[in-house]
C-alpha cells in the first residue's frame, strides 16, 4: 500500500479551531482513558476508503473518539522513563465494516489543526514513538500538513516520518515546516495509518511538542527529509 495523492485532502468538512497559531504540548497524563478526552483536546479524525482496485470510495470526518476500539486509545504501562504513566496508541478504525472487504484499504488520519497566523516561520513537531501491533501490509506515518482553503483545500506542504518500521523501543522523532507565506492556510499535525483486512496497525506515541522553538526537535538525526507537494 502507498499513500495516494487523493488521500492527502483531510478534513474538508470539519470546522477549523478559531485560534491563531499557538504552541501545543501533550503528554497524555491529564487525559482519562474514556471516550471524549481526545475530542475535548481538539483532536479530529478523517478517513479515506479505497476498494481493491485502489479507487477512492468515500471520505468522512468527525471528532476523534478514544478507547472505543476505533482510531486511538489512551493507555498505560507502555512507557519508559520519559513517557510517564500514560501514552497514546493510534490505529485503524476497525468499526468500519468495509475493513473486512478483501483488498480494500482504509486510511485513518488522527490530527489537530490551526489556522496559520501572519508572520510565522519555521515550526517543529517532535514526538516519541514505538512499535505497537502493526502487521501485514499496514503502514503508519506521522505528518505535518498545510492546506490552502483559498485554493480548494489544496495541500501545499506534506511532511512525513515513516513509522512503519519504527523500533519497539521509544525513539524521538522531529519534523519541521516553513510556515512563512502561509498565513490564512491550515496547518495540521498528526498520525496516519493505512490498513485493511483487520490487520494490526497500532503505533504508540507520547510527549508531543509543536512550536516555533527548534529546541523541541533537538534529536535532529530523525528529522524527516520527505517533502511531497501536491
Amino acid at each position: 500500500m502507498k499513500i495516494r495523492a487523493i488521500a492527502l485532502l483531510v478534513a474538508l468538512l470539519i470546522p477549523v479551531a478559531a485560534l491563531a497559531q499557538a504552541p501545543y504540548m501533550q503528554d497524555f497524563e491529564s487525559l482519562l482513558p474514556v471516550d471524549g478526552q481526545m475530542a475535548g483536546d481538539g483532536w479530529l479524525a478523517y478517513h479515506h476508503l479505497f476498494d481493491d482496485g485502489g479507487n477512492w470510495v468515500a471520505g468522512w470526518g468527525h471528532p476523534t473518539p478514544n478507547n472505543t476500539g476505533a482510531i486511538c486509545d489512551i493507555v498505560s504501562g507502555e512507557g519508559g522513563p520519559d513517557q510517564g504513566a500514560q501514552q497514546l496508541v493510534a490505529y485503524s478504525n476497525y468499526g468500519v465494516a468495509e475493513h473486512g472487504n478483501p483488498g480494500w484499504v482504509l486510511e485513518t488520519n488522527l490530527y489537530k489543526e490551526w489556522p496559520v497566523a501572519a508572520g510565522e516561520g519555521y515550526w517543529y513537531f517532535a514526538f516519541d514513538a514505538k512499535m505497537g501491533n502493526l502487521e501485514g501490509s499496514s503502514e503508519a506515518y506521522a505528518f505535518i500538513k498545510v492546506l490552502d482553503p483559498g485554493a480548494g483545500w489544496a495541500t501545499t506542504q506534506f511532511i512525513t516520518a515513516d513509522m512503519t518500521s519504527t523500533p519497539s523501543t521509544w525513539t524521538r522523532y522531529g519534523l519541521e515546516v516553513d510556515l512563512s507565506g502561509s498565513a490564512g492556510q491550515i496547518v495540521q499535525i498528526g498520525f496516519m495509518n493505512l490498513a485493511g483486512g483487520y490487520e494490526g496497525s497500532g503505533i504508540f506515541y507520547d510527549n508531543l511538542d509543536f512550536g516555533d522553538d527548534p529546541a523541541v526537535a533537538t534529536e535532529d538525526n530523525s528529522m524527516s527529509s520527505i517533502k511531497a507537494l501536491y
